[in-house]
């Protein structure tokens, strides 16, 4: 089989490798599509460091193609078509055992899988072996679209953190995928929705994905804005989709008495911030980090978007060839794409 390998900074080799064979207690599945995260994206740039040689793709949606001998039949058959994730937790600790996974203490993006000729989460490569536990089923949509199932069940995970309510004013800072997928589910949650970003043709997406307002961070002022639209009151919720450290005064600045303000992006570069501990303690609002996500999550993602309940289409702005992979991660990293999947 083939597999695209990282062997240094903007260096993506395609290579030949041995097709794995089902295990006993394993599953292989032939991977259909693999979307390019952000996250493997900055692996590409240099900005996220790794030990090379390194196989990417965590976005992954896939049939199943043979069962291992000790593999549930009933629940899993030749055909079916699955999406994977949840697989880089470590599965032992004391988060892992409480259902925590997502805040693994061992969280290891650069396990070696059995199976795969070097390390990594193993994605971009045509066949997989993988664990039923990490498995779930879609129906209904394109391998394109379900390959999407692992950042939405990340919001997923950001969403139920912030604890939305009906009638809540969110705020969103950020309208890429994740910020877009944001929106959708804080709008499906019962809330009204006000996007922020710079870019206007993200926030005409924003308005069509269901936000009430829009915010061009640009030539508006977002606090100045959230004060007449929440009439003074602030946001019960407010989302910092991106990576910069600056904006997160910008995100306090604008949630409201006992509301919640919610860190989805990882941080590059990761910079300390200021923020008044005597505000934070009159104003009885919070400040939370999430990342990733769990099984929970995971299949409920699954289900949403086979159902097209949360229609991720508009969010594939670009679709190559497993021979075009190269291709797809310098189109990617233009930073003018939601989601590039690579379709094999």
């Amino acid at each position: 089989m083939k597999t695209a390998v990282f062997y240094g900074v903007k260096d993506l080799q395609i290579e030949e490798c041995t097709k794995p064979k089902a295990s006993s207690n394993k599953i292989l599945i032939r991977i259909d599509a693999c979307a390019i995260c952000t996250w493997e994206q900055r692996v590409y740039t240099g900005v996220k460091k790794v030990e090379y040689p390194f196989i990417g793709g965590h976005e992954i949606a896939a049939e199943i193609v043979d069962l291992g001998s000790e593999i549930d039949t009933k629940n899993w058959k030749i055909g079916d078509k699955v999406v994977f994730g949840t697989n880089l937790a470590c599965g032992n600790c004391e988060f892992c055992k409480s259902g925590e996974e997502q805040n693994c203490l061992d969280f290891d993006h650069s396990k070696h899988l059995e199976g795969l000729p070097h390390k990594g989460m193993g994605g971009l490569s045509e066949y997989m072996l993988v664990e039923p536990k990490h498995l779930f089923h879609y129906y209904n949509v394109s391998p394109e679209e379900a390959a999407l199932t692992e950042p939405l069940s990340c919001v997923v995970h950001s969403c139920e953190t912030a604890d939305i309510q009906y009638g809540d004013l969110v705020v969103v800072i950020g309208c890429g995928i994740m910020g877009q997928l944001h929106i959708a589910l804080s709008v499906k949650s019962g809330a009204t929705v006000v996007a922020c970003d710079l870019n206007e043709e993200r926030l005409i997406l924003a308005k069509e994905n269901g936000a009430r307002y829009t915010v061009n961070s640009g030539t508006q002022n977002l606090a100045k804005e959230v004060a007449k639209i929440s009439h003074g009151l602030g946001a019960n919720v407010v989302f910092d989709t991106t990576p910069i450290a600056d904006l997160v005064q910008d995100a306090v600045g604008v949630v409201a008495n006992t509301g919640r303000v919610i860190l989805y992006s990882s941080f590059y570069p990761d910079e300390p911030i200021g923020f008044s501990p005597d505000q934070l303690h009159k104003g009885g609002y919070s400040i939370r980090g999430t990342a990733n996500s769990n099984s929970r999550d995971f299949i409920r993602a699954a289900k949403m978007i086979s159902e097209r309940t949360i229609d991720v289409r508009p969010f594939i702005s670009e679709i190559v060839t497993f021979e075009e992979v190269g291709k797809g991660f310098e189109s990617a990293i233009k930073g003018d794409k939601y989601r590039v999947v690579v379709k094999f």
